[in-house]
């Protein structure tokens, strides 16, 4: 489904462009200095060899299919602000999910999130043809579910004891969703006047 190697997502305020090895330095900083902003994640790049990981294995699935990860720079501020990826990438289906997104606490509450989603909502449904972008997210996570709800997810629901989650419990997965439909009926628009 997604056959360009190098896709490069861009408007006046932040750049998408592929993640690589490369770019460690870059996210360095976070991973050593910020380890809550992975609270709720499953895979944490908190720590030097932890952050090698997730990049060193973001990158093999890229080059299997199995995602497409992108790291986030503000031009705003001109600095890298962290990472996004499209996942689960189902061809036959016309669906992917939208996630593994962070940004550092000084990229937070910025727009710059609506910006990505913006780009990566326009590529999925423009570009790739797609009918459904899936979101999930730990369902006691406020702040990432209204984040969702801003640039126009719908709820669909809450999988219960979906999964672990990072402290040996297991997490409720809130999964929202945006439609071709919904895409080009209203989503675009508002989404776009609030860049």
């Amino acid at each position: 489904m997604i056959t360009e190697s190098s896709i490069l997502l861009e408007n006046e305020r932040v750049l998408l462009r592929p993640l690589s090895g490369d770019d460690f330095e870059c996210l360095l900083p976070f991973s050593l200095n910020e380890p809550e902003i992975w609270h709720y994640s499953l895979v944490s790049p908190a720590g030097k060899d932890q952050l090698k990981n997730y990049i060193r294995e973001a990158v093999a699935d890229r080059e299997n299919g199995i995602s497409y990860p992108f790291i986030v720079y503000d031009k705003l501020s001109a600095a890298y602000a962290g990472s996004t990826r499209f996942y689960d990438i189902n061809e036959n289906y016309k669906t992917l999910q939208l996630g593994y997104t962070w940004y550092g606490s000084a990229f937070q509450g910025t727009g710059l999130n609506r910006n990505c989603k913006y780009l990566l909502l326009q590529y999925a449904f423009e570009v790739l043809g797609l009918e459904r972008v899936e979101f999930r997210a730990d369902a006691g996570n406020a702040r990432s579910m209204a984040a969702m709800k801003s640039i126009g997810c719908t709820l669909e629901g809450v999988l219960r004891s979906h999964m672990p989650n990072a402290y040996g419990g297991r997490r409720d997965s809130a999964v929202l969703s945006i439609l071709r439909d919904e895409w080009f009926g209203s989503v675009k628009s508002k989404l776009g006047l609030q860049l």
